[in-house]
């Protein structure tokens, strides 16, 4: 099938672009209202979008409670959704009350963060701590200002890794089994028998492209 995604007369039970765009990482973000409530919710549009500096973005539907709070308080914190803590990630995106802490509703521990106020997700193996750095309004089909497409773009300024997964100064990351966001309610988790390594193509001198044998060697070229 080919046909026109402006229209996106598809014919098919449910529109396919995110069963497509997959696998996503997804953004277990944190905040913190204005009354000091706590806020967690999972987001699959979220990547990292630049390195030195670091910065992650993620993208809400509608002004939800993270966009309104990180707007005011100028702060996140995204924790690695993983195997483990699926069931409470699950339960965290429920379009409950502004004042309901989904930390408590799904029955997660919160660990402090040491950069930012917002705390991280104990049971996560890994967290980033951001500070705001700005919202795009992305142009929509809807006029309401409320309903849009929101990217928010955040610097991160302390990362947390726990010990037991890093390995001769290597991060792995197939040990802490993160999940990713396919299409309709279909998720996948890495592992490592699912993570493989591909040596970087070099060019010789000659012009031609060789790809170095073995193990990576631990340089970035």
């Amino acid at each position: 099938m080919h046909y026109d995604s402006i229209e996106n007369k598809h014919g098919l039970k449910h529109d396919p672009f995110k069963a497509l765009v997959a696998p996503r990482p997804i953004g277990w973000i944190s905040s913190v209202a204005e009354d000091g409530t706590l806020n967690l919710a999972p987001y699959s549009f979220f990547n990292a979008v630049a390195d030195r500096p670091h910065y992650v973005m993620f993208t809400s539907v509608h002004r939800k409670d993270s966009l309104r709070n990180i707007e005011a308080n100028g702060e996140f914190t995204c924790s690695l959704s993983t195997w483990d803590t699926r069931a409470g990630m699950n339960i965290s995106s429920a379009p409950v009350d502004q004042l309901a802490d989904e930390f408590a509703l799904a029955d997660l521990e919160t660990a402090p963060s040491k950069f930012v106020a917002p705390p991280r997700v104990a049971r996560s193996p890994a967290a980033l701590e951001c500070k705001f750095w700005k919202t795009i309004d992305l142009p929509d089909v809807s006029e309401d200002r409320e309903k849009g497409h929101f990217v928010v773009i955040g610097r991160v300024v302390g990362i947390y890794i726990d010990d037991q997964f890093i390995h001769e100064g290597i991060v792995n990351t197939g040990a802490m089994r993160p999940l990713a966001r396919m299409g309709y309610m279909d998720y996948g988790v890495i592992t490592p028998e699912t993570t493989f390594t591909l040596n970087r193509p070099m060019v010789q001198e000659d012009g031609s492209v060789s790809i170095p044998d073995g193990e990576w060697d631990g340089v970035y070229r």
